[in-house]
């Protein structure tokens, strides 16, 4: 019997991860901020590729090829901030590839299409000579001048056909990266994408970075109309930030008390980016397949995780079909660097993916006991259910009571956004549960918005478009009958991010929905990442038990285990 050929991607830059293929499937991946549990974190991979070796039962020797990629620089195979695995392997390929590419490929391989257009859209990705270095038969394909250029250019968005097996760059553009003036809007990134306005806005919105979807949760509370100028033009079929937007805006939040005080400010401001983003990626998708014209469309970078933008692409029927890629962020680039690999480098065929988004490694029951043993939680008595049913039916009604539960099942999500993997899971329609979860759980801002989870053949019953959207990276309305039902999980314009629950690959949590519907009769659920403001969202079961003990939850389940307080 031959033996399986395992590919490895492993992304560097910040919100590292790794991925392991086995003869073209996923079978295990990872983000570094996981397991490190410091937010966005990236630099040296080791981490996050040993979990993925010891997830899959081997060693570094039973991989054939290992694909890398890094914003700014090639990586040392041997040292990159600190000594790396690969050094003991000096027979092991390691490959480079480009900051788009790998995002490109993350879609394609995920995809259910065969054949598809790709548009990648972000705050920046790889510099125009490291690009060159790393791919110098794709010279053919960038603007001459481009080329000729003298100042430091990086790709800010790209657009791709994909055959089947490998990509053909159709359209490229760059840009200088902004800078570094240290005003208001100096950041990292180039100075005209779409990734990195709305990361500068989101900066003088709130005063950080922790977060830079929060804007898209405040948009709502915003008014359209406040701002009549635009922030981004076309010229030459290429997207333009207006630098003049900036003179607009001369009141930088100054910590969350002035936020909170500027509330309405900030709010409007909010609004006014989040549709400049809207008109822009529509505008820059619009004009890309204008040109090249494709029912299928895959989409990735980080401004696909804007669901409102996405939405209103959805609704444009810019494209027949959409594929929107859940790990779209650079979370992303390790599973396209691996299926990279895969296709184009070992030119082995596209394996058919089955839409699951949870590459996490399963936690035995010896492993979730062995976390109870530890001193500070022997004061919790663990119930073991020996029936699913009978465990669905008591979270079902202990969340119709109005209990919060901290949801811990089978493989973690890969991606921003928890899926009924690691969840916190709450009532949508009880008073004050969404303040109560925002103050006592989570420790965060109170506008922040909250997900309906929902049975899939009830979606169109409750929201208005019935978008499939099993990722929660689409947003939908909630229909005016649910509204109080509903109060949660909608935002102040009645909007909602839903996520469909796919019962393919999520049977647990779609069971418990059902059950919690037929208690209810509401076949929807709170649900949002079972972490707090600023932690990562929790991987082991001892993670998962340190935040029960630090917040206000009522309830965790780690697989057939159950504790109360």
């Amino acid at each position: 019997m031959n033996s399986p050929v395992y590919v490895l991607g492993t992304g560097l830059s910040h919100n590292g991860s790794a991925v392991l293929l086995k003869d073209g499937r996923v079978c295990v991946g990872i983000e570094k901020e996981r397991l490190s549990r410091i937010k966005h974190d990236g630099g040296n991979d080791n981490l996050a590729i040993q979990y993925c070796l010891d997830a899959e039962g081997i060693q570094l020797k039973d991989i054939s090829l290992v694909v890398q990629c890094a914003n700014f620089e090639i990586p040392n195979r041997n040292q990159f901030k600190g000594k790396r695995l690969f050094a003991a392997v000096p027979d092991l390929k390691i490959v480079d590839i480009s900051h788009h590419l790998a995002h490109a490929y993350s879609a394609v391989g995920t995809c259910p299409f065969s054949e598809c257009a790709v548009m990648v859209i972000d705050g920046c990705g790889s510099p125009l000579e490291q690009f060159l270095r790393l791919h110098p038969e794709q010279k053919q394909y960038i603007n001459p001048e481009f080329l000729d250029g003298v100042e430091m250019l990086c790709e800010k968005d790209s657009f791709y056909h994909f055959d089947g097996q490998k990509l053909t760059p159709l359209i490229k553009d760059f840009s200088k990266m902004a800078e570094k003036s240290g005003g208001l809007f100096s950041l990292r990134t180039t100075q005209h994408s779409i990734g990195g306005f709305y990361a500068a806005v989101s900066y003088y919105v709130f005063g950080d970075m922790d977060d830079v979807g929060k804007l898209m949760g405040l948009a709502p509370f915003g008014k359209s109309g406040i701002f009549d100028f635009e922030a981004f033009e076309f010229k030459s079929g290429n997207l333009f930030v207006n630098e003049d937007w900036k003179n607009q805006f001369t009141n930088p939040s100054k910590g969350y008390e002035y936020f909170k005080n500027n509330f309405e400010y900030y709010a409007n401001v909010a609004k006014w980016a989040q549709k400049q983003v809207e008109n822009a990626v529509l505008q820059c998708i619009y004009n890309r397949l204008a040109k090249f014209p494709h029912k299928n469309l895959c989409y990735s970078g980080g401004v696909a995780l804007n669901a409102v933008a996405n939405a209103k692409l959805q609704d444009s029927k810019i494209a027949e079909n959409i594929y929107f890629e859940p790990a779209a962020a650079d979370n992303g680039l390790a599973l396209g660097c691996a299926f990279y690999g895969w296709l184009e480098y070992l030119n082995m065929p596209k394996v058919p993916h089955d839409g699951n988004t949870c590459f996490g490694k399963m936690y035995s029951n010896p492993e979730i006991e062995s976390a109870f043993e530890k001193s500070e939680y022997k004061k919790y008595n663990p119930k073991k259910f020996s029936n699913e049913d009978d465990l669905v039916n008591y979270c079902a009604e202990k969340l119709n009571e109005g209990k919060t539960i901290a949801w811990f099942q089978s493989g973690s999500e890969f991606g921003p956004r928890s899926l009924g993997r690691r969840s916190i899971l709450g009532h949508p329609g009880i008073e004050g549960m969404k303040d109560h979860i925002n103050l006592k759980i989570k420790f965060r801002e109170d506008f922040r918005p909250f997900a309906p989870a929902v049975l899939k053949d009830k979606v169109q019953e409750y929201f208005l478009y019935g978008r499939k959207s099993p990722y929660m990276i689409l947003v939908d309305k909630t229909r005016p009958e649910h509204l109080e039902n509903l109060k949660n999980v909608t935002h102040r314009d009645g909007s909602a991010r839903v996520q469909t629950v796919e019962e393919s690959w999520n049977p647990k949590f779609a069971k418990l929905l059902t059950a919690f519907y037929k208690q209810s009769g509401i076949p929807v659920l709170l649900n949002t990442s079972l972490n707090k403001k600023g932690m990562p969202i929790v991987e082991t079961p001892e993670e998962a038990l340190h935040l029960f003990e630090i917040t206000a939850l009522d309830i965790l389940v780690m697989e057939d285990y159950v504790i109360e307080k």
